[in-house]
């Protein structure tokens, strides 16, 4: 193998631990949204982000950017939650075409009991992931990530 070949390695197995870690910690929140709110992780992920915009809405494009899905996985998963009364989509006033999704109350009070549990799962997640030798120094480094953005 030469040079070239081991920064390939190298990269994959950087990718592969942090899929690994990503899926450990996705699975604990799963567990824990569901029992607690009946939410998936990205049902809680699209709550969320809209709670952060000032106004609580927020584009369709921009949503399907911050849950990292294509456009009509969103427009199914607004659909689902706006079917739950969880948020209801607006036309934007200086732009016909666009559209915007809206938390309602019943979205932020749902966020706002889910939100500990969330976080607890977080915390659990980090700190089993922490005790694997592979996953330490990404969670290591998860903190000064954190302080770049």
């Amino acid at each position: 193998m030469g040079i070239k070949d081991d920064a390939v390695e190298v990269r994959a197995q950087g990718w592969r631990t942090l899929a690994a870690l990503h899926g450990l910690i996705e699975a604990e929140l799963e567990r824990s949204l569901q029992a607690v709110a009946q939410l998936s992780v990205v049902e809680y992920t699209v709550l969320d982000a809209l709670s952060r915009q000032d106004g609580w809405h927020m584009r369709m494009q921009q949503l399907a950017r911050a849950t990292a899905l294509s456009a009509s996985a969103t427009t199914r998963l607004v659909t689902r939650l706006e079917d739950r009364g969880l948020l209801t989509r607006i036309l934007c006033a200086d732009d016909r075409r666009g559209i915007y999704t809206e938390l309602t109350p019943k979205g932020v009070d749902l966020l706002e009991e889910a939100r500990p549990s969330h976080d607890a799962a977080l915390e659990r997640a980090l700190a089993g992931a922490h005790e694997v030798p592979e996953l330490a120094p990404l969670v290591d480094a998860l903190p000064r990530l954190h302080a770049r953005v």
